[in-house]
């Protein structure tokens, strides 16, 4: 079952239609991926989705319920804009939204404890949001996003001005709030954070879903057949008779496999000449080439 279901969704602003009769469904449990370049339409979609604004036509289920009042609690958003009250204290700002998701106040501070603890920060409760570090305040609206246990979890941009140390330390988290089965989206423009974290995605270019599955059936549907083969010598004189070369250095060459053919063509060339193999892998175009090839089939930026 879908934890989200996106129905023929439209919305428009004035004259400008911002999604255009956009489906796909998030499956539950997953981490999916919502993509596209600015101005395709994830911020209307998320706005839609957060009960922010209400599509034009089509529908928004939530756990097959369609969306009404009560969503948002079962929602936490993390936006890329922070929305932090800067003038509030740590401690009564996270009680506040905590209170707005629906938990009571002993439940809140309850919650607002553990992960207090949990990041280490148990300190800056009576600190101003002013006082801290952009880094120090992503945190604290991580935890808000996640203080009421949420069944799905928005992540717009998550890792934007954290250290190293910090995009670990929520990476983390992330995945635990996954593996105890809280569905996430993912929205961001870093493709190699899509490959590591997405199992699922949808590709929006000009408010249309334009490339929507799992994330290792997608890498090998564009895939090219290119094989990397790192040997030993020279290679013989026929051997750009038989595969395309498409890169050469001194011991690895990048051959393309004609459509007709396999790996294993390639593979019984080298052991019949008798040539050392150390290594012989298939390369998979990055998500990245992905998004690039596929924006610019559907009329680029």
């Amino acid at each position: 079952m879908s934890i989200l279901s996106i129905q023929n969704v439209v919305k428009s602003y004035d004259q400008y239609t911002a999604v255009d009769h956009v489906s796909f469904d998030v499956p539950k449990g997953s981490v999916f991926g919502l993509l596209g370049p600015n101005g395709a339409g994830k911020t209307s979609l998320i706005r839609m989705i957060t009960t922010i604004t209400g599509p034009d036509e089509g529908q928004i289920l939530l756990n097959g319920t369609r969306l009404n009042d009560k969503s948002p609690e079962q929602i936490g958003y993390m936006p890329e804009e922070r929305g932090l009250y800067k003038k509030m204290k740590v401690g009564e700002h996270l009680l506040y939204l905590a209170r707005l998701k629906g938990l009571s106040e002993a439940q809140a501070k309850k919650e607002i404890d553990h992960w207090l603890e949990k990041f280490e920060i148990k300190s800056w409760w009576n600190k101003k949001i002013e006082e801290l570090s952009k880094g120090m305040q992503q945190k604290i609206q991580f935890i808000a996003t996640v203080v009421h246990k949420p069944m799905l979890l928005i992540l717009d941009e998550p890792f934007t001005g954290l250290d190293p140390i910090n995009t670990a330390l929520i990476k983390d988290e992330i995945a635990n709030l996954n593996a105890q089965g809280i569905s996430i989206i993912f929205s961001t423009h870093r493709m190699e954070q899509v490959e590591e974290m997405c199992d699922h995605i949808v590709l929006i270019n000009h408010g249309k879903n334009v490339l929507v599955g799992e994330v290792n059936s997608i890498k090998n549907e564009y895939k090219q057949n290119l094989f990397e083969v790192n040997h030993e010598g020279d290679l013989p004189e026929d051997f750009k008779s038989h595969f395309e070369l498409v890169g050469q250095n001194k011991d690895a060459v990048t051959v393309r496999v004609a459509e007709n053919s396999d790996s294993n063509d390639l593979l019984r060339y080298f052991l019949e000449k008798k040539i050392r193999i150390h290594s012989f892998k298939e390369i998979l175009p990055t998500f990245n080439e992905i998004f690039i090839r596929r924006v610019e089939e559907t009329g680029g930026k």
